[in-house]
């Protein structure tokens, strides 16, 4: 039997991987207050936590049960529409935009928010929490509408919405949470309503440890001792552009670079590697998750994106002391105070990567650790792991009463 008062929050998720917005999904669900929410997930797919586990089996040491949608699958006549108007708009890009999103909408995203409000209504929810970003939560949007109950959207990556999209969230999201004031921006550039948007930075457990020392990962990968290691963590995605930091290592003598994630780019970064005659500095963990260990072995950690929210791997690269280079990105500024905890790059170049890398390690030896003590310091004080949930949960109260302000 239910407790009286508890809420029921449904959380919608469209992801295909994992990814720093799981990790801080599970972060909020661990801390939440049972005792005034209850949790179930809709996730499209169990996707896989490395090799060792998955999404359902860490949902459930959390106590919370996992749903997958079943999905609306496109036909052969969706299919060959969308050939068609690909074919059809090749050299009109903006109308080949707009008429594949109608498509989308009429043979996806519309069969799938009946789904999703059948869901919601069959179980008695009393909140839609949507963990992605508007573009991609569009069918939850109108199913909590038609549902006839709020929804919360948890804005992670900076995104351009089309009108449609800016339109609903405006009409029918009670409160976009933003990860950073870049998100905000660029979701109020796209037409979203400036009061629809509150910005709650995510955070991280300041106990948090590594499970392994930097000597043991240096050893672990064959870096030899006194060697300049640096290195970035995350999916091998185009938008990570993690090409550029592979170039950077090129261009710096006997540093060694670790990549650690997994990603359809693996193929053609181990092969460019191998190309450019620096495979043998290059060094590819796979998906890890103890991230943080191989950060700690790090000396100087790099994000080259070209498009974020907030990157958690910021906050960890900070929590390991590790100074923090990256481009100038949503959410990179916010966290790294420049030439204090790392840098911030205007210039997206791999040479960009190079000199600053030199910059930061040449000059002062010293340099690294006293970047990396203020970056320690700065995560410990401003982005605790604290302060992100009780900012969520506010704003899940203030829904849940009835109140968007």
């Amino acid at each position: 039997m239910m407790r009286p008062g508890l809420k029921k929050i449904l959380i919608l998720d469209t992801g295909k991987e994992w990814g720093g917005g799981t990790n801080s999904l599970l972060e909020l669900l661990r801390r939440a207050d049972r005792r005034r929410y209850s949790f179930t997930a809709l996730f499209y797919d169990n996707y896989a936590k490395g090799r060792t586990s998955d999404l359902k089996t860490e949902l459930k040491k959390l106590d919370v049960e996992l749903l997958i949608l079943d999905r609306a699958r496109p036909g052969f006549t969706a299919k060959a529409a969308r050939e068609a108007v690909r074919a059809f708009f090749c050299l009109a890009p903006g109308l080949k935009k707009k008429y594949l999103f109608y498509l989308e909408f009429k043979t996806r995203i519309m069969p799938d928010a009946g789904r999703i409000a059948t869901v919601i209504k069959d179980n008695g929810f009393d909140l839609l929490y949507m963990n992605n970003q508007p573009s991609s939560n569009l069918e939850g949007i109108i199913a909590a509408h038609s549902a006839g109950v709020p929804c919360l959207q948890h804005a992670r990556i900076e995104t351009a919405l089309n009108d449609i999209e800016a339109d609903a969230v405006n009409r029918f999201v009670s409160k976009v949470i933003c990860v950073s004031a870049g998100v905000r921006d660029g979701l109020v550039r796209s037409g979203v309503a400036p009061d629809k948007c509150v910005v709650v930075h995510n955070g991280i457990d300041a106990g948090l440890k590594t499970q392994k020392t930097a000597a043991a990962v240096r050893k672990e990968l064959g870096i030899p001792e006194g060697r300049l290691v640096i290195g970035t963590v995350g999916s091998l995605v185009k938008r990570k552009r993690i090409h550029l930091l592979i170039e950077a290592a090129a261009a710096l003598d006997n540093v060694f670079c670790i990549i650690v994630g997994d990603g359809p780019e693996r193929a053609a970064l181990t092969a460019m590697a191998e190309r450019i005659k620096i495979k043998g500095r290059v060094l590819f963990t796979g998906f890890s998750t103890d991230a943080v260990s191989y950060i700690n072995a790090m000396d100087v950690f790099v994000l080259p994106s070209e498009k974020e929210g907030f990157p958690r791997v910021i906050l960890e690269a900070m929590l390991m002391a590790r100074p923090v280079v990256a481009f100038d990105v949503a959410g990179a500024s916010e966290m790294i105070d420049d030439g204090v905890t790392g840098r911030i790059l205007n210039d997206c170049g791999a040479q960009a990567i190079a000199e600053t890398v030199k910059e930061i390690t040449s000059n002062n030896p010293a340099r690294i650790r006293e970047m990396g003590a203020a970056g320690r310091e700065r995560v410990t004080n401003e982005f605790g792991i604290d302060r992100y949930v009780s900012g969520v949960c506010a704003i899940f109260d203030g829904i849940l009463a009835g109140r968007a302000d």
